[in-house]
């Protein structure tokens, strides 16, 4: 971004103002006096008279209940796409996905540099899930499901399950195969009727109604950069 832009967008003064600052020779860019028309990056650290300049990232973090049908792809030109179903004012998009069939809990954000934090596999981050099947859980079933099955050319890994009730059972994954709950089932001879995420580490889906969304609390924030040892950009 350009030097004067930064300025004025960090609300000190206009374009030709930040330019009258820059001429003046009041503005620095990490503890270098700035020229006009200079690029700055982010947590490069800008000063005008040598009082800190900081420009606020407008990032947004959303959890949506997806409803089944809905395609996680920011492609618009694909027919019931989620950025269409959420409609929000600034460019976001979804963080992993959820399947066409399946419903529930999805994060959605215009923070590119947490995306990767959340789905980088080796973090072994919770997901949980209820899922229906069409025939009677049996105690070998939910066993075999939580010791890992072969699906994909490999084993999946060991998970918590538990049954809910004669044909639903919750179940919490750190690993994210491809349709990886559908496939387990299908090896053991389920199929599934329904699959709903209800968590994403910290955050959970409640009673947010289907297709709607909302804004992250500030509490749910936090907990969920401490999980990640991140810390969002300035901008």
């Amino acid at each position: 971004m350009r030097i004067n832009k930064y300025i004025s967008e960090a609300g000190k003064t206009s374009r030709r103002g930040a330019d009258k600052l820059i001429t003046e020779g009041r503005v620095t860019v990490n503890g270098k006096v700035a020229k006009i028309g200079i690029q700055v990056e982010p947590g490069d650290d800008v000063r005008v008279s040598g009082n800190p300049v900081r420009l606020a990232r407008n990032n947004v973090y959303i959890a949506l209940n997806k409803p089944v049908g809905i395609t996680c792809t920011t492609e618009k030109k694909v027919k019931g796409n989620i950025i269409d179903l959420v409609n929000h004012p600034l460019r976001i998009f979804n963080i992993g996905r959820l399947d066409k069939d399946s419903d529930g809990l999805i994060l959605l954000t215009n923070d590119g540099d947490i995306v990767n934090e959340i789905l980088r596999s080796e973090n072994k981050h919770e997901k949980e899930y209820i899922v229906s099947v069409d025939k009677p859980i049996t105690p070998e079933f939910v066993q075999k499901m939580s010791e890992g099955v072969q699906i994909l050319d490999t084993k999946t890994l060991p998970c918590e399950v538990k049954q809910l009730s004669k044909y639903d059972f919750q179940i919490t994954l750190t690993q994210g195969l491809n349709r990886q709950i559908r496939r387990m089932c299908i090896e053991l001879g389920y199929d599934v009727f329904r699959l709903q995420r209800t968590r994403i580490m910290n955050i959970q889906l409640g009673n947010l109604p289907v297709g709607q969304w909302r804004d992250l609390s500030k509490k749910e924030r936090n907990q969920l950069f401490n999980e990640l040892d991140y810390e969002p950009r300035e901008w």
